[in-house]
């Protein structure tokens, strides 16, 4: 169940970028029906999605490390380390790269997971979730000026790396990315309060997985529909709050930094609702007769790391104009047709790779350096002969 919404975050992630242009499409953006549409539903709630089921992995790894009576927290804060290394080399080539941000925040998980109690754990989660840096952003604009109008400033000014992007070569691009570009890239997530958000879905997905809530779908189906119906509630209720936000009401008593910030932390908690949706109806699908169609999802799932890498060496290239270019000559109906075909050939490449083999190449790797050993085994037959 996990491998599927992991394969499911990833494929509408990548459905994001495409739309994006992995990133071009902001230095000129002209939304359309169908950007709005793919932005509404995944943008926001993809690297969400991967979130819980990062913490969730985290908990399933410690759980596994303890019955067979070890401490993996050493070892774990170490796989991190060469995660974040993972992501630093893509982030050269695609400066939007996540893998780094969740091995980062990832270091924090090892320190929950000596607190025992579940409700603890869950209110620190919602104090994370609840946004209160920008809370108090927004309160010292409100209260006439201070450090939150910086806040503000940061998610209205423009993207100083746009122009290396969109005139510079491969070599300007790579040193871009080297430091400035990453600067830019840290300040949207902490000035967009996506650092606590993901903090706080690491806890929920830890949690989910102390209380076996993927495991025990079936027992708690009334609640689990409760949960989707509360979910849909809020959902609408937030979308609908943002868009009355953007009428002449608001401005009149707030500045443009603090009716941006208020836009963030109500959008925010929108993608966290939309987040709910999505896996609960998985979770309901994936009791149905439905289900076939969720299976091939869970290969892509396994690969994970792989194919968000492959992903960005085959359509950035494509995409940026040190290579082919595309990125103002393929209207947004060309990007989602090219989009749901890549999606496709990423269905069918994990479904063929895992008849073969235990692990996507990357995953292979991160396991070996995990732990420093070459003989883990790649392919099922040396597998099946161990």
């Amino acid at each position: 169940m996990v491998d599927v919404i992991r394969g499911f975050a990833l494929m509408a992630l990548f459905l994001v970028h495409m739309m994006e242009s992995y990133e071009l499409y902001w230095a000129a953006p002209r939304e359309d029906a169908i950007i709005h549409g793919i932005f509404l539903l995944f943008m926001g709630k993809s690297f969400s999605l991967l979130a819980l089921c990062f913490g969730f992995g985290f908990f399933a790894l410690m759980r596994g490390a303890a019955a067979r009576g070890v401490d993996f927290s050493g070892r774990f804060i170490w796989r991190l380390i060469v995660l974040a290394a993972i992501g630093s080399l893509h982030a050269l080539i695609y400066r939007g790269d996540i893998i780094q941000l969740l091995a980062l925040l990832g270091l924090m998980l090892p320190l929950f997971h000596r607190v025992k109690s579940n409700q603890v754990i869950v209110a620190i989660a919602a104090a994370f979730l609840l946004q209160p840096v920008l809370w108090v952003q927004f309160a010292a604009i409100f209260l006439g000026g201070g450090p939150g109008e910086a806040a503000g400033a940061a998610l209205a000014g423009g993207d100083p790396a746009m122009p290396i992007y969109l005139h510079g070569n491969f070599g300007a691009v790579l040193r871009e990315n080297l430091v400035d570009g990453q600067i830019a890239k840290w300040a949207f997530l902490l000035h967009s309060g996506r650092i606590l958000q993901i903090a706080g879905l690491y806890l929920v997905g830890m949690v989910l997985g102390r209380i076996d809530f993927f495991g025990r779908l079936s027992a708690n189906g009334r609640a689990r529909r409760i949960a989707l119906v509360a979910a849909v509630v809020a959902a609408l209720a937030t979308h609908f709050a943002v868009a009355a936000m953007s009428h002449a009401a608001v401005p009149q008593f707030l500045s443009d930094d603090g009716y941006r910030l208020l836009s963030v932390i109500v959008g925010g908690w929108f993608d966290l609702a939309v987040t709910a949706i999505w896996v609960l109806l998985l979770c309901e699908l994936w009791l149905s007769r439905a289900a076939v169609l969720l299976i091939p999802l869970a290969s892509v799932g396994r690969a994970t790391l792989s194919l968000y890498i492959l992903q960005s060496l085959i359509f950035v290239p494509l995409f940026y104009p040190f290579g082919l270019g595309v990125y103002d000559d393929w209207d947004s109906v060309t990007r989602l047709w090219v989009g749901l075909c890549g999606i496709a050939a990423q269905l069918v490449v994990a479904r063929l790779w895992f008849a073969r083999f235990r692990y996507g190449p990357i995953e292979w790797a991160w396991r070996s350096l995990t732990y420093l050993r070459t003989d883990i085994p790649l392919r099922t037959t040396q597998s099946r002969a161990g």
